[in-house]
């Protein structure tokens, strides 16, 4: 399962069976700041994918750099392995949310419709590049 990670919203997606491709399932709405995370829905969506690890993406800095967004994100893994006991990988996300933004544009998505759809299109990019990075060793 990947996830975009969002102070508001979290992007979901659940790869194939085999691992190889990704495919957006919903965005669930949080609350960060009142440390309301969705847990109950990530609970549902893990049991019925028969979920085996979280791919949560890690929005470092374009220099590397770690900022409060990419400490939120390692807070944040750190629930889901207590609350669910299954790995989570970190992974780099940079400029994902740009690209989904490029690739719904050009479909001539309308504004108000990518705003709703950004984040799960942002969590197939993170899963998509953990399984392709996968597929490669």
């Amino acid at each position: 399962m990947g996830l975009d990670f969002g102070s508001k919203t979290i992007g979901v997606a659940i790869s194939d069976a085999m691992g190889w491709t990704a495919q957006g399932l919903e965005t669930i709405k949080i609350n960060e700041a009142k440390k309301e995370f969705g847990l109950t829905r990530l609970k549902e969506i893990i049991s019925a994918n028969e979920v085996s690890k979280i791919v949560l993406g890690y929005p470092k800095n374009m220099n590397g750099t770690i900022g409060p967004r990419a400490e939120a994100s390692e807070a944040f893994a750190k629930v889901l392995e207590a609350r669910f006991h299954l790995p989570v990988q970190l992974w780099d996300e940079r400029l994902t949310t740009m690209a989904a933004e490029r690739v719904l544009l050009e479909a001539d998505m309308s504004r108000s419709k990518r705003k709703k759809v950004i984040d799960k299109m942002a969590a197939v990019m993170i899963l998509q590049g953990y399984l392709d990075s996968q597929s490669k060793l």
